[in-house]
């Protein structure tokens, strides 16, 4: 949502102010794009932000190539967003975000008429784009659950002349189509098949600027959540977590694992729904987790891996192929790290499936493969296994949570930082 929220008010006119913007690393190289690309993103203080926008079409060329750092996110907004203008630019980040795909952005964007001058193999970063004067509006069926994906279609065809319609076998999370008509796009949600969906944009709307203030992060939320579902004694509480449905697949499935999480105060802010959660150690059962939920919790496996180490029974987590392209190959790194803290587990096709026992030897160090979520999640494993665990490196944690270390240390965990 933060990095939505920047990238609309850039493309509305007028001054869009944003509220609890989330200040990692990612989200800043997303502001620095913005800025670069026209719009002027000012910070008024922590978490608030003012955003000059410079409307749909009104992008200028950068100077210098845009770098994202390890922002998947960033990335692949930002080329929908420069799509939908007549100007080049050149995209980049670190190592790791150069070895993630990106055809699956470039193939609907060049369907619209979109240049693609440069890139690396594959498809990949450094990619050199160059928006068309008139781009075409399609119909695209995406071909796996990915917010980036129809986001990156949909920004695009805020500057294509007629409709854009974006359909996805799987509904994956909406935060763009919510945003979309918050900022004044006409904008139609539909249901496609069992379980997906089917976003109808019109084209080239004036967007207005909204005020927005961005909810606590359900993916963030999931590491302080987990952690107290496994310290005994732990009872803590989590303000303003978006609770919106597809986002929440983690809470369904840690409740069906016997886990204490309490919502309260449901309301509705900035078009999305919060709520506060009460959470307590729980003692946890394995469960089957079903391939479908996968788009409403795919960042969030990695920490699920870990509350099934201390689940009593096992359980199987489905249809993780999508793990396999994020900033590591999150399969192969969530298995690694359980090797090393003594979790009995298994790879079996895109399945993970993790033999808890109630208890946890730990004691050994996780590859972290420049992968936060990683990180986070042993450093997590560690506050209850039986001997520490340790890491490689936690400098990609500021890249989504820089503030994990003192709220887990505020907390009470025993995190100990080491040059």
């Amino acid at each position: 949502m933060s990095h939505r929220a920047l990238i609309f008010g850039a493309l509305a006119i007028g001054v869009t102010r944003i509220t609890g913007l989330l200040e990692g690393e990612d989200v800043l190289n997303t502001a620095k794009a913005c800025a670069a690309l026209g719009a002027r993103a000012e910070r008024l203080d922590v978490g608030e932000w003012r955003v000059e926008g410079v409307g749909i079409g009104g992008l200028r060329a950068p100077e210098a190539p845009l770098d994202f750092g390890n922002s998947g996110t960033g990335a692949r907004l930002v080329m929908g967003m420069v799509a939908g203008s007549p100007v080049e630019a050149i995209f980049d980040g670190d190592a790791s975000l150069r070895r993630r795909p990106m055809r699956r952005i470039l193939d609907p964007l060049e369907k619209m008429g979109v240049s693609v001058e440069q890139a690396a193999e594959g498809g990949r970063l450094p990619i050199r784009l160059k928006g068309p004067g008139d781009l075409i509006p399609i119909t695209y069926e995406s071909p796996v659950a990915s917010a980036q994906i129809k986001s990156a279609v949909l920004l695009a065809g805020l500057g294509a002349p007629g409709e854009t319609t974006l359909i996805e076998k799987e509904a994956s999370r909406d935060h763009t189509e919510r945003m979309l008509a918050h900022f004044g796009a006409d904008v139609r949600v539909e249901p496609y098949g069992e379980h997906g969906r089917k976003v109808t944009l019109q084209g080239r709307p004036e967007l207005k600027p909204a005020p927005i203030a961005v909810p606590a992060d359900p993916s963030s939320a999931a590491f302080p959540l987990v952690a107290a579902l496994i310290v005994p004694g732990s009872d803590i509480n989590i303000k303003g977590v978006m609770t919106n449905p597809l986002r929440t697949g983690l809470f369904k499935t840690l409740k069906e694992m016997g886990a204490s999480i309490e919502q309260l105060g449901e309301r509705a802010e900035g078009g999305e729904t919060v709520a506060d959660l009460r959470v307590r150690h729980s003692a946890l059962t394995g469960v089957d987790v079903p391939a479908e939920r996968a788009p409403s919790m795919i960042d969030e496996y990695p920490i699920l891996a870990v509350a099934a180490s201390f689940a009593r029974g096992t359980t199987r987590m489905r249809g993780l192929s999508e793990l396999r392209v994020k900033e590591s190959d999150r399969l192969a790194a969530v298995a690694a790290g359980l090797a090393q803290a003594g979790v009995v587990h298994s790879i079996e096709g895109e399945d993970l499936i993790v033999h808890g026992s109630g208890a946890v030897p730990g004691g050994g160090t996780v590859a972290t493969h420049m992968d936060h979520r990683i990180a986070m999640s042993f450093l997590i494993l560690g506050l209850a296994s039986g001997k520490p665990m340790k890491i490689d490196d936690i400098s990609f944690v500021a890249t989504s949570f820089p503030a994990f270390v003192p709220l887990m240390t505020g907390l009470g965990a025993a995190l100990e930082v080491t040059s």
